[in-house]
């Protein structure tokens, strides 16, 4: 400060050579005046040339190092390549809404797959399970069929084990069945959740706030949903068809194993038995009336269908019970003169209309044969026409007829040509 105020004064002296006295003491008086103002403001003014740059004003080039300098001249940026855009900084994995949406489907999935694996291999073991008591069964079933074939005793206590084992084997396949319903009622609801799971992948894609690994992820998933869908539905197909093959077979065996336990109780089933015969002990019947039957030049042909006294009429499927019968009438006539006589379908027609029209009734099966010739003769006949008679009365119970429904008798006949079975209906 104090050069300065030197610089001053020495100006001062220089301007009194060129200017007036008059304007020289104006100027001092003004530089006076100004000196108190000065000193007080000199403490602040040197803290802030302190603080602040001081401007420095001169005709010498600046370095190329200060700092003041504006331009260093043209700078060349570096280039941007496409890897750098598309590279993996750009596609690095981010947590989004719609990527936590994704992994939640992801677990769902692996979930449902997880459950049709477990649902597959309990199918197998009910399959294989099924397999071995249906083999067992029939094991059971051939052996006393067998037996009854070549002749038995009434109540065999071998066949009556088997029985036993056989009706074990068809109610272990009735509890095979109510687990197979179980597993078509778990498969179904896996179905279900598989296509909810579908539809929840597929609307996933109209979320906000997506980026292109979650859509990927999401097209994966859809893909998977859709073969672990189709796996399913197989599954649901195969266990539909499980149940209702089962469910047939079990009905259909329940009837034959009944069936099968008179067989057993009465020893025949089929052919005669080692106990005795159907007509050991058949009497005479007194039901031979030649005339009630069909004409005489239809009488003479094989029989191809039923013959009737009066033609049943056609009823509705529900059992109509008709007014009882008061005497026995004729239901049908098979004439055995050959070998191949074709009688079970005709027959089967004639019982089961007289059954839809008599639910009760009982039939009378006789065996008739020729008298004609000597007595070596008649004896051959009557052994033909009993043996023809045991024949179709296996077909009646074949039939689903008992015992209890069928009278057995035999009658010579003088008009009879050859042997011939008569069947009535009381």
């Amino acid at each position: 400060m104090e050069s300065a105020f030197i610089s001053l004064i020495r100006l001062s002296l220089k301007t009194y050579k060129v200017m007036k006295k008059d304007m020289y003491r104006t100027l001092l008086n003004a530089a006076l005046l100004s000196i108190p103002t000065l000193m007080v403001a000199m403490p602040t003014m040197a803290q802030n040339m302190a603080q602040k740059p001081v401007l420095v004003i001169t005709n010498e080039v600046m370095p190329a190092s200060d700092p003041m300098q504006f331009s260093n001249g043209p700078v060349r940026m570096p280039e941007i390549t496409a890897n750098q855009i598309s590279g993996a900084d750009f596609f690095d994995e981010r947590n989004t809404v719609v990527g936590g949406k994704v992994e939640m489907i992801s677990k769902d999935l692996f979930a449902l797959q997880a459950r049709a694996g477990n649902l597959t291999n309990r199918l197998k073991e009910l399959e294989g399970k099924a397999r071995s008591m249906a083999a067992e069964y029939y094991a059971s079933v051939a052996t006393i069929n067998t037996q009854l074939q070549v002749g038995t005793t009434p109540g065999n206590p071998r066949l009556i084990r088997r029985l036993d084992t056989a009706q074990g084997s068809l109610e272990t396949l009735s509890q095979n069945l109510s687990m197979m319903n179980a597993l078509g009622v778990e498969t179904a609801d896996a179905a279900s959740a598989g296509s909810f799971l579908l539809e929840m992948a597929r609307q996933t894609y109209s979320l906000s706030g997506a980026i292109e690994e979650d859509h990927a992820r999401l097209s994966e998933l859809e893909d998977q949903i859709n073969n672990s869908i189709i796996t399913i539905e197989r599954l649901l197909n195969e266990v539909n068809s499980n149940i209702s093959r089962t469910t047939a077979y079990i009905n259909s065996e329940k009837n034959n194993i009944r069936t099968l336990a008179l067989a057993v109780s009465s020893g025949n089933l089929f052919g005669r038995t080692l106990a005795r015969n159907p007509y050991a002990t058949a009497q005479v019947s007194d039901l031979m009336v030649p005339a009630t039957f069909a004409p005489a030049p239809i009488a003479s042909m094989p029989l191809e269908a039923p013959y009737y006294e009066e033609p049943l009429q056609m009823v509705a499927p529900a059992p109509i019970v008709a007014p009882e019968i008061s005497e026995p009438r004729p239901l049908a006539k098979i004439r055995f003169d050959k070998s191949d006589v074709e009688y079970k379908q005709p027959l089967y027609v004639a019982v089961q209309d007289a059954l839809q029209k008599y639910p009760n009734a009982k039939f009378d099966l006789i065996a008739v044969n020729p008298t004609n010739g000597n007595a070596a003769q008649v004896a051959i006949e009557s052994t033909k026409a009993r043996r023809n008679a045991e024949q179709v009365l296996r077909e009646l119970q074949q039939m689903g007829l008992t015992m209890d429904q069928i009278n057995l008798s035999y009658a010579p006949s003088a008009d009879a040509r050859t042997s011939e079975v008569h069947v009535y209906i009381r």
